[in-house]
């Protein structure tokens, strides 16, 4: 009987509990697959925490990558023994990655292609592929331009501070330490202000020439909402993509002033369909094989102990992506 994550309140760390689960054999269209290396990411601590309602009780975890051990009826794409990986929950796909093994709809993998490990594939999919539509469907950036980016040292900033670069485009990263700055820094970012120090509205503003930039993309949250508006040019764009200091409270449109455009976009609608996250996984592959972005995988954690990685998670320990190992 394989062991998963489950949890049976929304709460701190500690509500996750380490126990064995019941797994049938996979249904129609299904696959059941042995998780390798599972993903961690922050939007895990907003399902845990409550951030975002779930039914309960639930797993926990939106990413892994493994082996397929059987398929259900109405499978083809997929045999056993083939290297595949996931990411995101979605009603098709609900979550719960923190665990030895599950069934997963064969609709929402991927193969894990040659060149790419399954611990990479684990610590850069959810990640990977929210960098692939912010800058390349979202908002798609050009050469030449110059946009501000939060949380750089983060597993989605050092995978963004890298791909931006290679596309051509200055970075203005933002991070909380000196130390982070330096990883921003090395990973792509032309400039890297420590928001704990300094004014970061006050040092873009410099940077830019008082022009501004088309485009913040912060997830972040409520600490840096107010300024990142102002940091955007007239026709700028403000991508609130994550909560890690809170959500962003009620805004005044009136704050929109400039003819700026506010969205607050996920994954899920840009990956829902099958050619769709195909596509995006692909890319995100292909960068990586090419050595244009490289995936830093800066800790690593028993699974049964999630506990302890959500609270460092919560607490700024880390820096790049985090992975569990079943």
């Amino acid at each position: 009987m394989p062991k998963a994550i489950r949890i049976y309140e929304q709460g701190g760390p500690e509500v996750m509990k380490w126990e064995d689960v019941d797994l049938a054999p996979p249904g129609p269209g299904e696959i059941r697959m042995r998780h390798e290396v599972i993903g961690l990411n922050y939007i895990d601590t907003y399902h845990r925490g409550g951030v975002y309602k779930i039914p309960l009780p639930s797993g926990v975890g939106s990413e892994a990558a493994g082996v397929v051990e059987a398929v259900g009826d109405g499978v083809t794409e997929f045999k056993p023994g083939d290297r595949v990986c996931y990411a995101s929950g979605t009603p098709l796909q609900p979550i719960g990655s923190y665990g030895e093994s599950r069934n997963i709809p064969a609709a929402r993998v991927v193969k894990i292609p040659d060149g790419i490990t399954s611990e990479q594939a684990a610590a850069m999919m959810l990640k990977g592929m929210t960098v692939q539509y912010l800058i390349k469907r979202l908002y798609k950036v050009k050469p030449g331009d110059t946009v501000v980016f939060h949380a750089a040292a983060g597993g989605v900033g050092l995978i963004a501070c890298q791909w931006l670069k290679a596309l051509g485009v200055t970075t203005i990263a933002t991070a909380g330490s000196d130390e982070k700055c330096e990883l921003a820094k090395a990973h792509g970012a032309a400039h890297c202000i420590n928001y704990k120090k300094d004014d970061f509205l006050a040092r873009v503003k410099e940077i830019t020439g008082g022009k501004g930039v088309p485009v913040v993309y912060d997830g972040v949250g409520k600490d840096t909402f107010d300024k990142s508006l102002e940091c955007l040019a007239p026709f700028g764009t403000m991508v609130t993509f994550g909560n890690a200091s809170g959500p962003v409270p009620p805004v005044d449109l009136g704050k929109l002033k400039g003819s700026l455009f506010l969205t607050r976009p996920s994954l899920v609608p840009y990956s829902n369909a099958r050619q769709d996250l195909v596509a995006m996984a692909n890319d995100l592959f292909d960068v990586v094989k090419a050595g244009k972005v490289k995936i830093e995988i800066n800790q690593r954690y028993p699974v049964k102990d999630a506990v302890q990685a959500h609270r460092d998670l919560e607490s700024r320990k880390t820096t790049g992506s985090t992975v569990l190992v079943p």
